[in-house]
């Protein structure tokens, strides 16, 4: 019988709960860190990947292209972000980070994400072999 994805479908659900479950202190230090809501953060951070128009920002961040416009004006005036004409399409703006925006992301990475303790029952051996795993699913 052919593989129809359904154990890869039951491994990455139980992966990003996993992962959703226990990011919580995380995201509380890095609102607290930086003072802006999380949505915001999730937009720097893809943004400190590469310049975005303001319709990619939506998708990207899955919010709608009303939403992301708010978020990106709220950014814009606090000095994060700059809009500026796109120069491959000049009816368009691409949104990029500012010096200040780029520090924001770096105090933002620089916020300690301890692993959660369900990590400690597993053994150097699992570790290494998830680890294995994880660089072959970044790779691929």
């Amino acid at each position: 019988m052919p593989d129809d994805g359904s154990a890869g479908d039951d491994v990455w659900r139980d992966l990003a709960a996993f992962v959703i479950e226990n990011r919580d202190s995380w995201k509380r230090a890095v609102v607290e860190q930086s003072g802006l809501p999380f949505s915001r953060i999730r937009i720097l951070r893809r943004l400190n990947r590469t310049p975005m128009t303001v319709k990619q920002i939506a998708a990207a961040a899955t919010i709608d292209a009303p939403a992301a416009t708010v978020a990106v004006n709220d950014l814009e005036d606090r000095g994060l972000v700059i809009r500026r004409v796109d120069p491959s399409n000049r009816r368009s703006k691409v949104v990029s980070l500012t010096d200040a925006g780029r520090q924001a992301v770096q105090g933002i990475d620089a916020v300690h994400d301890p692993a959660p303790e369900a990590l400690a029952v597993l053994s150097d051996r699992d570790l290494a072999e998830l680890r294995r795993i994880l660089n072959k699913l970044r790779d691929s």
